[in-house]
């Protein structure tokens, strides 16, 4: 696989990288491959891919909920970054270009108090819908790279009800 087609085929645009990493073809190894699989798994089970409600929720709960995605990634690249070097920089890249504006951008409107749990931002909200977007893409990069299924598709399209 090349990175680039990771990026692209999963639809995160706007990446500024280095020429000959994201063209280079890659065959993750196994550390590679349990890095994915485990930052996947705490991707897919937050509310950071999960659609969030007009009326629901907490504005400044979803914030932070993204930002643990730093420590969450800081701790698996600490664990398992020198054995899985390529994963490391594709998950630096996004953290660095993607995450971090979102958050520190509303981070500053949190200490002013615009995400005070009284009250919905819309502008948060949108911003929110965008970059629980590209996380649902990340989820498919890291699904990839781990070789599993990506499986927010379950549920998704015709659904069944149990």
């Amino acid at each position: 696989m090349k990175i680039q087609d990771l990026f692209k085929n999963w639809g995160i645009t706007g990446i500024k990288v280095n020429a000959g990493f994201v063209s280079m073809d890659w065959k993750p190894a196994p550390e590679e491959q349990q890095a994915a699989w485990e930052l996947y798994v705490e991707l897919i089970t937050r509310g950071t891919t999960q659609p969030l409600g007009s009326t629901e929720g907490d504005d400044q709960a979803a914030l932070a909920s993204v930002h643990k995605l730093f420590q969450m990634t800081r701790e698996l690249l600490k664990d398992r970054g020198r054995k899985a070097e390529n994963f490391s920089k594709i998950a630096i890249i996004v953290l660095n270009q993607k995450i971090r504006p979102f958050t520190a951008r509303w981070h500053q409107a949190a200490l002013r108090g615009e995400l005070d749990s009284s009250r919905i931002n819309p502008e948060f909200r949108q911003e929110l819908q965008e970059i629980q977007a590209m996380l649902q893409g990340y989820c498919g990069i890291l699904a990839e790279i781990a070789g599993v299924e990506d499986f927010h598709q379950l549920d998704q399209g015709a659904l069944t009800e149990l």
